[in-house]
């Protein structure tokens, strides 16, 4: 079994998110490979929960440097797929070459960890039979994201189902890790 992760990602992906997988990932002995649609430097946000807001509040956070850019992406080289949130999903679902890696993780019933935002970029996917039947969780505001794709919105803060692991925001991210590494084993 290949000893390296995909994390897929890009401008605005929530810090936290993206971070704290990257370094996980290392700490267990895989390589961790940074994604995006190009190779280049990315910038990270912080979203954080203020009192008496509504949603979050977002502020620029640390730069991070993409390893290979999607079209350059073999899916078979990698042993799972982690896919932080932020805003990068918005965007990056709208790209060309998602769906062939998204897919290739999918129907290899590979692990597939998608934390916060992140369930936006499987609407990329013309497929949704990956979803149907299956409970996902993401951040509240991504609820009939996950619905549009034919699975059940769990409001629980972590979820996992077959190959999928979904998490609602940062604050699970060791919940999140910990039942991703499980089924890489």
């Amino acid at each position: 079994m290949s000893k390296k992760i995909l994390i897929l990602t890009g401008d605005a992906a929530e810090v936290l998110e993206v971070y704290y997988p990257y370094f996980r990932v290392l700490e267990e002995g895989y390589e961790a490979v940074i994604a995006a649609p190009a190779k280049k430097v990315l910038n990270t946000v912080v979203h954080d929960f203020v009192e008496g807001w509504e949603t979050y509040t977002e502020k620029p956070a640390h730069l991070l440097p993409a390893h290979i850019a999607f079209a350059d992406v073999n899916p078979a080289d990698y042993a799972g797929l982690i896919i932080p949130g932020g805003r990068a999903p918005e965007y990056i679902r709208n790209h060309a070459e998602l769906p062939r890696i998204l897919s290739h993780f999918l129907e290899e019933n590979k692990p597939v960890g998608a934390i916060c935002h992140a369930a936006q970029v499987f609407s990329a996917l013309q497929d949704t039979r990956y979803f149907e039947g299956k409970t996902m969780t993401a951040y509240t505001a991504c609820r009939h994201d996950v619905e549009r794709l034919g699975a059940v919105y769990g409001p629980e803060a972590l979820h996992v189902d077959g190959q999928l692991v979904t998490g609602h925001a940062w604050p699970d991210l060791p919940g999140f890790m910990r039942e991703f590494f499980k089924l890489l084993q």
